[in-house]
């Protein structure tokens, strides 16, 4: 689908209904999820899913994009506190790390998604300064810290809890030392 094509309300309904129907099947069982049984749980045919999404790569794209959407919505809600920084940051690890599945897909599918999704990345980012630097004027966050630093930890972070073994760490312990790290006290 044309992303600057205005769709009629049925289209933009369906589609909708799609992208939470993928988001739901892919979070409770894995990306080999069919595409026509995600078509037929979001109560539309294939055809209206290969509409707007011609491929399984594109609709991944497509959900990635949403959930990036929605972290940067929800961080621009808060106001900058250290707790509003730590809660985000919590809540932007747990949700990845249940979720990593997703990426790595659109990666071993040939889509950069560094790429595909760097607009919205970047604003996320910014979003996760603004955070930073907030906490920071308040004295509740170490000031020798900067943004690249703290995308580095959570980068690090997030790597070292996807699921690639029966021995995973505890991603709210992880969390745990990685806030502490950046408190002042």
């Amino acid at each position: 689908m044309e992303e600057g094509r205005t769709l009629r309300a049925d289209a933009r309904r369906n589609r909708e209904r799609l992208l939470a129907t993928a988001k739901a099947a892919f979070a409770e069982e894995g990306l080999s999820v069919p595409l026509d049984e995600i078509a037929r749980r979001a109560g539309v045919g294939p055809g209206t899913l290969y509409r707007h999404f011609p491929t399984k790569e594109e609709l991944f794209e497509a959900v990635v994009h949403e959930r990036l959407r929605g972290l940067v919505h929800d961080a621009r809600a808060l106001p900058g506190t250290g707790a509003d920084l730590f809660g985000f940051i919590e809540r932007l690890v747990l949700d990845a790390a249940a979720k990593q599945d997703l990426v790595d897909a659109l990666a071993g599918a040939g889509v950069d998604v560094k790429t595909t999704v760097a607009a919205t990345a970047a604003e996320l980012r910014g979003e996760i300064d603004r955070l930073l630097l907030r906490a920071q004027e308040a004295g509740e966050v170490r000031a020798d810290i900067a943004i690249a630093d703290l995308m580095a930890l959570l980068s690090g972070l997030l790597f070292a809890l996807r699921p690639r073994s029966n021995e995973r760490a505890d991603p709210r312990r992880a969390l745990a030392v990685l806030c502490d790290g950046l408190r002042t006290n």
